[in-house]
This record gives C-alpha cells, sequence and structure tokens, in this order.
C-alpha cells in the first residue's frame, strides 16, 4: 500500500513531465500524419510549422527563464540561481539548435537552398553564438560567485540580442525578409494556420516548453547534488 501511495505521489508531483512527454508525442504523430492546408510553394512543408516554429517559441521560454535566474543571481549571489540560469541557457541553445536544423531544411524545399541571406536566418545563427559565448566565459572563470555574477549580467546582454536580432529587426519593413510576419511580410495566422493546425501547434509550443524544462530542472539538480559532494569532500 506504501509502494503505491509512493507512486502515485511521484506521478502526482512530476504530472507536467507526462504531460511534455504526450503533448511532444502527440505532435509529432498528428504533425505528420492530420490534414494541413494545401498551399503554393509550401505544399506538404508547411508540416514543418509544428516542428521549426515551435521549437523557437521554447527556445524563447528557455533564454526568459534562464534571465529571470540571473536576475536573482545578481540581487542574491546564490549559487541555485546560477545552475539554475546556466542550465535553461543550455536547453534554449538545444533548442535553438534544433530550430536552425529544421529552418535549414525547409528552407531548401520553399527557398532552394539550405541557407539563404535573410535577416531572421542570419540574426538566429547570431544569437547562438552569443550564447555560446556565454557558455565559454563560464568555463574560463573558476570562482563560483565571480563566475555566477559576470555571467548573469553577459546573460542579461545576450537575452537584449536575442530580441533584438529576432524580434525587432527582422520585423522592420525596410528590411527584406522571406519569413512570415517579416519584413512586411503576413504572419502566418493570416493565411495558413487553420483551426486544425492551431490544435497541433499549441500543444507542440507548450511539449517542447516542458521537455526543455524538465531537462534543465534535471541537469541543475545533478550539478548542484555535484557541487554539495565536492564541498563536504572538501571539508573533510
Amino acid at each position: 500500500m506504501d509502494a503505491r501511495r509512493g507512486i502515485f505521489s511521484e506521478m502526482k508531483s512530476n504530472w507536467w513531465k507526462f504531460a511534455g512527454v504526450i503533448l511532444i508525442a502527440y505532435s509529432l504523430i498528428w504533425g505528420l500524419l492530420g490534414p494541413v492546408p494545401r498551399l503554393y510553394v509550401l505544399n506538404e512543408t508547411i508540416r514543418n510549422l509544428y516542428f521549426h516554429v515551435t521549437l523557437w517559441f521554447g527556445m524563447m521560454a528557455m533564454m526568459s527563464v534562464s534571465l529571470y535566474y540571473s536576475i536573482k543571481q545578481l540581487s542574491s549571489s546564490a549559487f541555485v540561481h546560477d545552475v539554475y540560469a546556466e542550465q535553461y541557457a543550455s536547453a534554449g541553445v538545444f533548442l535553438g539548435i534544433l530550430g536552425i536544423c529544421t529552418g535549414s531544411l525547409w528552407a531548401r524545399f520553399t527557398w532552394g537552398g539550405w541557407w539563404v541571406n535573410d535577416p531572421k536566418l542570419n540574426g538566429a545563427a547570431i544569437t547562438l553564438l552569443i550564447y555560446l559565448a556565454y557558455f565559454i566565459l563560464r568555463g574560463s572563470i573558476e570562482e563560483d560567485q565571480k563566475r555566477g555574477r559576470v555571467a548573469a549580467v553577459y546573460n542579461i546582454f545576450a537575452y537584449a540580442m536575442l530580441i533584438l536580432f529576432l524580434m525587432v529587426y527582422p520585423r522592420l519593413n525596410k528590411v527584406d525578409s522571406l519569413h512570415p510576419g517579416n519584413g512586411g511580410n503576413p504572419g502566418f495566422s493570416a493565411y495558413d494556420l487553420d483551426s486544425n493546425m492551431r490544435l497541433v501547434f499549441y500543444p507542440a509550443v507548450l511539449g517542447w516548453i516542458l521537455l526543455g524544462a524538465w531537462g534543465a530542472t534535471l541537469g541543475a539538480r545533478i550539478k548542484i547534488l555535484r557541487h554539495k559532494k565536492l564541498l563536504k569532500k572538501l571539508s573533510t
């Protein structure tokens, strides 16, 4: 009886992890097999909307949480806040790389090349490089408190660059962009994100966010446990 209660208690506390897995599985299956609008040029590649765009939504969520922990780290200098900022940034970079790969595949079949001179594509690549530099910076500083504060300041700068390169610059009317919703182009919702696609798109966004949060929290817990073990070893 106690074992059953333990299992149910564990499932209850981790419901969001199961929900993330189920939502991703649902979006993968229905995204590949469900009905989609028949559009000129896009054709079946419109299915990549369920994967490419939702991954970027997930990345934005991870980077936003990372920013939150960096701000908390600056106000408290707590090691745990720095760890969570790092792990959420790692999850965001991972989702961003997947988003770049799926976007490149989509570009190959709709724009005729794996990479085109598009401000949003270039901005995405620059943003990922900025965040990769964040991890290089962290690795160059040994002292925990100093690393946490310097990395937190850089993370705030990196997030500002993310907003600039992905949200502001590509949306300027004077900037030529092939992406929907940018450079004067209409957004997806204006012509092809119909009711059927919304039933897959939004669950996929939530699924990637939950899965990214799962990976980040798991990584943070492992790193905190290792840090405590190291401190205990040094004190003996």
